[in-house]
């Protein structure tokens, strides 16, 4: 299942040298498996067994357009967060019926629009939203499918910027009025009131929490049936966490002394808490993004300069913080692993900090990393990029967004051009 792994000292994706796909698009560039992508979305699937579900791919983790066909193709789910991107499910072929739209501030217009659509399940974050959603089905002549999102102030183990489901973050329903609110929602015209929604975070890595986080909605659902409030959906969410660390092997790359995530699995956690969300008899809904596309993707960046300072060894290479920002932002870990382990002193290491071109103290994608000692215009992946890499790029420090490639055996396909960096210009007017 896994596609990218080292052969005579060079790594590859699938059927394809990834040092001669640097030189052919060049640098900073993503590189997708195709297999990676189908192998991830069929093992999580493989999961349920006969069980009801609908696993719906959240589209924040990866939109390109080529990554969303090959899912669509599946034949699961979407979980969209905008107008642009239920645009982009549709574009790509996930039916309607099997998209839910969720998100804290939803505009009139893109509620419209997907009560238009008929989705699935519009999930709703509060009171006001859903009378928000019953004033505008009423002025379509139509019914929204609606589901409740309920924060039920589970405790994660993740950075403090992906935890959802906490009670001072700003999503969803606190579960003390979460009754009051499925009566009212219940009553309101225009409105089918499906089930309840909940999502506590994102990289989750504990079967425990993702447990006390199912027993939490399967009681909730039970009360609300005892009052007379039938549910057909439950909807778990997301926050699957996947392996950063040691991803890759070969003999020449550094260990991780203690991987607390050597024996994480996405498949393994749910069906630790299938047998409690089973219980509540409604149709399980999931949204996996991460534990979908992380595996299948890497940025390729070039070493442009190796400088020894103030006691520390920096590794200067063309992808910075605006092409990927999870270690910056959520000082994320990442394994950074040269292209080629083969030349002569690869068998050396160096305690280094690998880092952008960018004009912030914050451009790194590494700091204090034991590595395989690289020189000047060597190339280095960074892996598990596939979710949450392209997607939050930008062209901070006026810098074109770089180009994507899907690698499908032996063939690659450009699937993102590299941003022309004129196009960043303003015309003067002579």
């Amino acid at each position: 299942m896994e596609q990218f792994r080292y052969m005579h000292d060079r790594l590859w994706c699938e059927g394809t040298d990834l040092e001669e796909c640097a030189g052919r698009f060049g640098t900073p560039l993503y590189v997708y498996s195709r297999q990676s992508v189908i192998d991830h979305c069929r093992w999580i699937e493989s999961a349920f067994g006969n069980e009801d579900h609908l696993s719906c791919y959240a589209l924040k983790a990866n939109s390109n357009p080529s990554i969303l066909r090959i899912l669509a193709g599946e034949r699961i789910g979407a979980d969209v967060g905008s107008a642009g991107e239920l645009g982009l499910a549709l574009d790509a072929g996930f039916p309607a019926g099997q998209i839910t739209f969720s998100g804290v501030g939803k505009r009139d217009d893109e509620i419209a629009g997907a009560i238009r659509q008929d989705l699935l399940s519009i999930n709703a974050e509060s009171d006001e939203e859903l009378k928000v959603i019953s004033h505008i089905a009423q002025e379509l002549h139509k019914r929204a499918r609606v589901s409740v999102r309920v924060n039920f102030d589970i405790q994660s183990d993740t950075h403090p910027y992906i935890t959802t489901g906490r009670k001072h973050n700003k999503f969803g329903v606190e579960s003390s009025r979460a009754e009051e609110v499925f009566r009212e929602a219940s009553t309101l015209p225009g409105v089918e009131l499906l089930g309840v929604h909940s999502h506590i975070g994102s990289q989750i890595t504990s079967s425990e929490t993702f447990a006390a986080a199912a027993r939490a909605i399967v009681e909730l659902t039970d009360r609300l049936r005892r009052h007379g409030i039938n549910l057909s959906l439950l909807n778990f969410g997301g926050g699957f966490g996947v392996r950063y660390r040691d991803y890759v092997a070969h003999p020449r790359l550094p260990v991780e002394a203690e991987n607390p995530e050597s024996n994480l699995t996405t498949v393994s956690m749910l069906k630790e808490i299938l047998p409690i969300l089973r219980s509540a008899r409604c149709k399980i809904l999931i949204q996996p993004g991460r534990s979908m596309v992380a595996h299948a993707g890497i940025l390729i960046t070039k070493v442009l300069y190796k400088k020894r300072s103030g006691g520390k060894t920096f590794i200067i290479v063309d992808a910075g913080m605006n092409d990927l920002i999870r270690p910056s932002l959520y000082q994320s870990y990442h394994q950074i692993v040269p292209l080629n382990v083969g030349h002569a002193d690869g068998d050396r290491h160096e305690v280094v900090d690998v880092v952008g071109p960018l004009c912030e103290t914050g451009d790194f994608f590494a700091l204090d990393r034991t590595m395989p000692a690289v020189e000047r215009g060597e190339y280095l992946a960074v892996l598990c990029t596939g979710a949450y890499g392209y997607v939050l790029s930008s062209n901070y420090n006026g810098r074109p967004k770089p180009a994507e490639v899907l690698v499908d055996a032996d063939r690659s396909e450009l699937i993102a051009d590299r941003e022309p960096v004129e196009k960043l210009f303003v015309k003067r007017i002579v």
